[in-house]
């Protein structure tokens, strides 16, 4: 109870909605693993009718960021993002999570003992409208080996991973259009149910991608969608950074890469 406590009088809500307390969040300490790796969690808890982002937002989103400047034997540190659901916004698509969202941090520590984690996550908070909100958080991490089932429960609804689904070739050709690129991805991999949603990532963070269009031919997935810089410039794309994930009804699939 001494670390919820404190933990909630590090947590600053900056947003004009801050009275209407759409957001509660805390940091759930987690555990260290066998590897000396620790993993943590943002417990995020929404109101009724709001929603919030995963990493690619589509158009419709505000991207989540952060930053971890001040933060104390940190060696590496990665999040880890549960399968997220799509939205339908005044006809535009965006990706992300109602009600709650249990959101691990994987992190390499430098030596054994507490970690201190100090973050600014800045996120979009969405309901009939859609604005930013900052969170700040501070908390203590120690060396124990206890497992959360909350965090163990989030870091398993994961999309599954190429091989997995047993996907099997993935195909992509690039051509220039009129302002950029156009990508068309064909994607041998069993149906995952119901309609199914591509997002693509180009793994450029300065070229914004559209929400991509989206069919079946038999056993092959087709995606097409256009990548445009912010500024302009001309666009360097690398296959084997593209990222790919489809959205499905009975699962998410999560694939790496290009192999051609």
């Amino acid at each position: 109870m001494r670390f919820t406590r404190t933990l909630a009088a590090c947590l600053v809500l900056a947003s004009p909605l801050a009275a209407e307390e759409p957001i509660t969040a805390e940091l759930r300490p987690g555990w260290r693993l066998p590897n000396g790796d620790h993993v943590a969690a943002l417990h995020l808890t929404l109101a009724p009718g709001w929603h919030t982002y995963w990493r690619a937002p589509g158009d419709a989103g505000i991207p989540p960021l952060f930053d971890w400047a001040g933060s104390e034997n940190v060696g590496d540190l990665g999040v880890i993002w549960p399968t997220p659901r799509v939205f339908w916004q005044s006809g535009m698509r965006s990706i992300g999570y109602e009600e709650e969202l249990v959101l691990p941090i994987r992190i390499r520590p430098r030596s054994d003992g507490d970690i201190r984690l100090t973050t600014e996550m800045q996120l979009g908070l969405c309901k009939d409208i859609c604005l930013p909100h900052t969170l700040h958080i501070s908390a203590v991490l120690p060396p124990q080996t206890k497992p959360d089932p909350m965090i163990a429960s989030a870091m398993a609804s994961v999309p599954f991973t190429k091989g997995e689904a047993q996907v099997g070739k993935v195909h992509c050709a690039i051509r220039p259009d009129s302002g950029g690129l156009t990508l068309r991805t064909e994607i041998e991999m069993p149906t995952s149910g119901g309609a199914e949603n591509a997002v693509i990532e180009p793994g450029l963070p300065e070229v914004w991608a559209s929400e991509p269009a989206t069919s079946r031919v038999g056993n092959t997935l087709v995606t097409e969608t256009r990548l445009r810089h912010m500024e302009g410039k001309p666009i360097m794309l690398d296959r084997s950074r593209v990222r790919i994930t489809v959205l499905g009804k009975d699962h998410a699939v999560d694939i790496q890469g290009c192999d051609s």
